[in-house]
């Protein structure tokens, strides 16, 4: 999976190496229920942005942990 800041929350959650990259850069989606009807329309980008995440750390995290 070549992940970028495109990359929907739906695509990444669909593996549990994923969710566990997520979830140590605490990312409130993971557990808003509104996000949860929208996770195929929440860009990884536009996350980041929102929530003041380090975007570039992030997908680099992201792209080690599809590796494994």
């Amino acid at each position: 999976m070549k992940i970028n800041k495109e990359t929907t929350l739906d695509e990444l959650l669909k593996d549990p190496k994923m969710v566990e990259v997520l979830a140590k850069y605490n990312l409130p989606c993971l557990s808003c229920p509104f996000a949860k009807m929208e996770m195929e329309n929440l860009k990884i980008g536009d996350v980041c942005k929102t929530y003041g995440v380090d975007c570039k750390n992030l997908i680099e995290d992201l792209s080690k942990a599809c590796k494994k």
